[in-house]
Formats: structure tokens, sequence, C-alpha cells
């Protein structure tokens, strides 16, 4: 696996790795600087993943109220630790950490964006109302990084399809999507219904999802 610095790259540029211990495994932490921005983003890899053969691999954005602080109002950490579990228990896969909080609006943005939603609003909303669209984030970074360990195909760990259709538009091959249902509880009902109806992504509402298997 290489950890020399990605030739000709336009985005971004590849610092340094080191160890990184965590409670599913140990994995190996890469540091990437973004050219224009000099935001930092990372990749967690565990195992030989430049074999050519399908990686099993979480594409995680920012989320510092749900990442470090435990928040409950989305799914965000729950998962990361789940991926993390899943490529540990698998012992071979990659995490890319996209430095884009809120999905790409910033941290303080997103806080406002939480105002209003206590206001009444749902996260779409939220997002439009100051402005934004509804989901600014940006993948084009992946590919690069990715291509630093020579990783072209993936078994992605995604509710989303959008992201699947980012991805697949920049040549990253989605041989497998993974789904990542997890912590749905009653602060975030509302954010992942949300989610369901207004984004796309592949979960199942509330009210289906309280009424059990083999119910309507």
């Amino acid at each position: 696996m290489s950890t020399q610095p990605a030739a000709s790259n336009q985005l971004l540029d590849y610092v340094t790795s080191c160890a990184l211990p965590t409670p599913w495994a140990q994995f190996t932490l890469h540091a990437f600087v973004e050219h224009g921005t000099g935001k930092e983003h990372l990749a967690m890899v565990l195992g030989e993943i430049g074999d050519g053969e399908p990686v099993l691999a979480r594409v995680h954005s920012e989320c510092l109220t749900g990442d470090v602080l435990f928040s409950q109002r989305c799914d965000c950490g729950a998962q990361l630790e789940g991926a993390l579990q899943r490529i540990a228990e698998e012992g071979r896969g990659v995490l890319l950490y996209l430095r884009q909080e809120g999905r790409g609006i910033g941290l303080l943005n997103k806080i406002r964006a939480y105002r209003l939603q206590e206001a009444g609003a749902d996260t779409v909303e939220a997002n439009l109302q100051l402005g934004f669209h509804a989901d600014a984030r940006n993948y084009e970074l992946c590919k690069p990084m990715l291509a630093q360990f020579g990783v072209r195909s993936l078994r992605l760990m995604t509710n989303n399809p959008r992201k699947i259709d980012a991805l697949t538009r920049l040549g990253i091959e989605v041989a497998e999507r993974v789904p990542l249902l997890v912590n749905r509880n009653a602060f975030n009902n509302s954010y992942l219904d949300t989610k369901q109806a207004k984004l796309g992504h592949m979960m199942t509402p509330a009210a289906e999802a309280s009424a059990g298997p083999g119910l309507p």
C-alpha cells in the first residue's frame, strides 16, 4: 500500500500516516490536505485494500455533534461506529472522513439550522431557509484519496443513493451497497423520515419500522 504523495493530483496532497488503535481494531490513519481550502481529510485503512478486489468502505462526512458530542438528533455517530466495527469484523476496509460538516454548510450554520428545526422546519427546509442547498456536499476528493491506496471498487456502506451516483460519476465503481441502518430513536425519527422522503435515502419510515416485521 502506497504511503507516498500521489503524483499530479490537483485536489489535495497526501501528508503522512500513523497507527490508530480503536475499540474495534488498530487502523492506519492517513492524512490529506485539500488545496485551496487547507481542510484536512482522513482515511482509516485496515488490511490490504489495493489488491483489486472490491473494498468494504464508508465515505463519512464530518458531524461534530454526532461523531464527538454523542447527539441523538442524527444517526451520524452511530453510522461512524457501525462502519468501523464492520470493517474490523471483516479485517479489511477503508473509511474516508471528509471535513464537510452539516451536509456541507459548516458547523455554525448547522447549529442555526437546528434552531430552525426546533421552530418547526425539517432538515431540508432549514437548509433552504438559510440559503443553502438541501445537501451541499461534494465527493470529488474521494477519487484521489482512494487512488492513493489503489482502490477502484467499493462495497459501500450507505443508505444514500445520491452518494452512490456521485461516486459513480467520478469513475469509482460501487460494486455493492451495504445498508447502514442504525440508531433510530425518538429524537431523530423526523430527521430520518425526511432523509427518506425528501432526499431518497433507502430506509424504513418510522411508522413502518415501529410496526415490526410482517406488519403493514
